[in-house]
This record gives structure tokens, C-alpha cells and sequence, in this order.
């Protein structure tokens, strides 16, 4: 099993620590686990690392990574937000992949609870247009190596009126060309929305063109570790796919499922 998306309480909104994580992931026999903490940006600093934690990060995993060698092989990365703000200091760390996530359009967190009645002033669909031009953006920057949560907009059950495939098929392309990698994320399945990351409409298309993919639970405690992992490369299985990626030195190497 594969678990490349996960969190430390460095981030300010996750507990548990990544030795804590580890165990729970090769209790849940988890053979390859990333953690891809939320990188630091002069922006929305309450949700995610300094600066000046990087160094502390990447050393604590690169230590587990020796301790648990003949357990689980374990991965390093960040999870970098793509907004103007995004620097340099994190995209030329030394890790072994970067998760391209929007998590903000414009100065709204859309994902936060703290500002979900902002939704109640917006056009749903011109939302998820404006997202998923954000994810075309993103690819085309081919600053990332993974897709994070690709449709997160429907976290909290927002839908749009119109077919999500004509809403999302420019940034699919771009992504089929960018040569990224897409995560199916769990974490949908513990929200509001109860779906995975991508939904079915947007797995189909994903599939279609042959893009490939990874595993993420997304987990920000303890009880997340390879939630509904096992269940999910099944569904994957069932649907006729046999292979998935992991990432060394931001190098894609591609594993039997």
C-alpha cells in the first residue's frame, strides 16, 4: 500500500507525531509512507511551517526514514500551496516530490471552515471555474510533481450546475502534459462531501488519458493514517489499473498494485 500525503503538527493543525504516524501506518501495512507537510509562504502562516522549521523537518524525517529502513521505506516533501506566494526557499529543497494544492482563491480559503459562509456569496460554478483554472495554472508551471486533492472545491458538498468534465477538462490536459501525477486522496471520504479526491467523473477522465497516479490519506492525526487506503487501491484495481507512482529525488518510479 501507498501513503504519500501526509502531516506533522508542525503545519499548527495536526497532532500526532511522524514517529507515532509510521507505526500506525506499518501496523496498517503500509509499505511505502510520505509525509508532505503544509510549506511555509508569507501568507496564512497560522496553517503551516516556518521558514525557519524546514531544516528541523526535513532532518526528523530523513532520521525516522533510518530508524524504520527495514520496515517501511519512507518519503520526503512539502506540500506547497500554489499562490503568488510561492518561493524559491521550498521549491529548491532537496526532497523527493513536491504536492502542487490550491488551497485559496484569491485571499479566501475555501476549504476553511472559518470562512465557509463566504460560499453563500459566490456563483458555485464560477467558483469551480476559477479553481480549476488555478489547477491549470499550476500544472503548466511544472514546479510540482503531484496533483494534491485535485477537485478539494467540493469539500463542503458545493456542486456546479454544469458538467464538471467541460469545467475541468483544460486543466486535465494540462496536467496529462505537465507529465504530473495525480493523488487519490482519502481524506474527501472523512468530509462533508463523503468523496474521494477525485470523484468518479473526474477519475474517469483521469484514467482515459493514462495519467498516472498515487496514494494519499491525507492524514492530520493519528486515527487518519492509510484511511481507507486498502479500500481505495481496490476500487482502483477494479477499475482496471495496475500500476501506481512514488517519487524518489523527485524522480517517478512506478510500483505494482
Amino acid at each position: 500500500m501507498i501513503d504519500l500525503h501526509n502531516h506533522t503538527p508542525l503545519c499548527k493543525h495536526a497532532t500526532g507525531s511522524p514517529e507515532e504516524y509510521i507505526k500506525k501506518a506499518i501496523e496498517k501495512g503500509i509499505k511505502y509512507y510520505g509525509f508532505a507537510d503544509h510549506a511555509p509562504m508569507d501568507f496564512d502562516y497560522q496553517y503551516r511551517m516556518s521558514f525557519e522549521d524546514m531544516p528541523k523537518y526535513e532532518e526528523k524525517i530523513k532520521n525516522l526514514k533510518e530508524k524504520y529502513k527495514d520496515k517501511i521505506e519512507l518519503f520526503l516533501g512539502y506540500e506547497v500551496d500554489f499562490t503568488p506566494f510561492v518561493d524559491k526557499r521550498v521549491l529548491e529543497r532537496d526532497v523527493d516530490y513536491l504536492i502542487g494544492s490550491v488551497h485559496f482563491l484569491d485571499n479566501w480559503g475555501f476549504d476553511n471552515p472559518e470562512f465557509i459562509k463566504e460560499w453563500e456569496k459566490r456563483n458555485v460554478d464560477d467558483v469551480y471555474k476559477e479553481y480549476f483554472y488555478l489547477i491549470e495554472k499550476m500544472a503548466t508551471s511544472k514546479l510540482f510533481d503531484i496533483v494534491g486533492h485535485i477537485d478539494l472545491i467540493k469539500v463542503f458538498g458545493h456542486k456546479p450546475s454544469k458538467n464538471i468534465k467541460d469545467i475541468a477538462k483544460n486543466a486535465i490536459k494540462a496536467i496529462k502534459k505537465s507529465n504530473m501525477a495525480i493523488e487519490i486522496n482519502t481524506s474527501g471520504l472523512r468530509k462533508k462531501v463523503k468523496e474521494l479526491y477525485p470523484g468518479d467523473e473526474l477519475l474517469e477522465m483521469i484514467l482515459n488519458e493514462n495519467i498516472d497516479i498515487t496514494f494519499s490519506s491525507d492524514a492530520h492525526s493519528l486515527q487518519d493514517v492509510g484511511y481507507q487506503i486498502k479500500e481505495t487501491i481496490k476500487k482502483l484495481k477494479d477499475l482496471g489499473v495496475n500500476e501506481s507512482v512514488i517519487f524518489k529525488n523527485r524522480q517517478k518510479e512506478k510500483i505494482k498494485i
